[in-house]
């Protein structure tokens, strides 16, 4: 179908049961052939809209080249995104989920850190000293370089984290992180502490559009009864 209507969906996470709730108080029923593993569906009634089952982040990547014509995701991970791929992206709602920060944090007994500024006299004696720079563990290395150059921190190096990145500071993996966090809990659990003003990035679940899609009437329609009930 020509006019088939492409709408990403996450497939794994917290991020994936907030969507599907969204779709239940707006009484679209999702169907999937194959069961909860299916990676692609449908909703009952409505045959010219496809729904597939992306990582979060592939959403963002699908809607900037057009091969998803409307999804969900984090705010996080669009900002995190290259220029090029936001351009093409439109927020058309904000929900009041998944809502998290990308804070900075560093090791709990480092008792004279406690800010940005601290931090960039602790990366000139790395710089000095042991003649290497601080290194930041992170899955958001451009949210974090544009972060630290705007606040006067210059003298780091990126280390990208696949994992647990909390664990980088205590296994030779970096010396601070920056990380997605809800409540901070996780951090303090694993002997972090956020900086005073170490708070990069505010998330929450949006409903995306791809910019060359935004005016049509169809795709419209999907997106307001996406924000009617949430």
């Amino acid at each position: 179908m020509s006019d088939l209507i492409k709408c990403g969906i996450p497939a794994k996470g917290r991020l994936r049961k907030f969507v599907l709730n969204i779709f239940k108080k707006n009484k679209l029923k999702l169907i999937s052939k194959r069961g909860e593993r299916d990676l692609f569906g449908s909703i009952q009634g409505k045959r010219n809209i496809q729904i597939i089952y992306l990582h979060a982040r592939e959403i963002i990547e699908r809607l900037a080249d057009k091969s998803l014509d409307i999804g969900f995701s984090g705010l996080d991970l669009l900002k995190e995104s290259e220029i090029n791929i936001q351009k093409n992206i439109k927020i058309f709602k904000n929900y009041p989920y998944g809502q998290a920060t990308l804070v900075v944090a560093c090791p709990i007994n480092w008792i004279d850190v406690f800010s940005c500024a601290d931090l960039e006299e602790v990366a000139f004696e790395f710089k000095d000293k042991k003649k290497k720079r601080l290194r930041v563990a992170t899955k958001y290395p451009n949210l974090t370089r544009e972060f630290f150059y705007n606040k006067g921190v210059t003298q780091f190096s990126i280390v990208k984290s696949m994992g647990s990145t909390e664990v980088a500071p205590f296994t030779s993996g970096s010396e601070i992180i920056t990380d997605i966090t809800s409540t901070g809990a996780t951090l303090a659990a694993n002997n972090l502490k956020i900086l005073n003003d170490g708070y990069i990035l505010k998330s929450e679940l949006c409903l995306m559009l791809g910019k060359s899609f935004s005016k049509n009437k169809e795709i419209q329609k999907l997106a307001k009864l996406l924000s009617t009930k949430y």
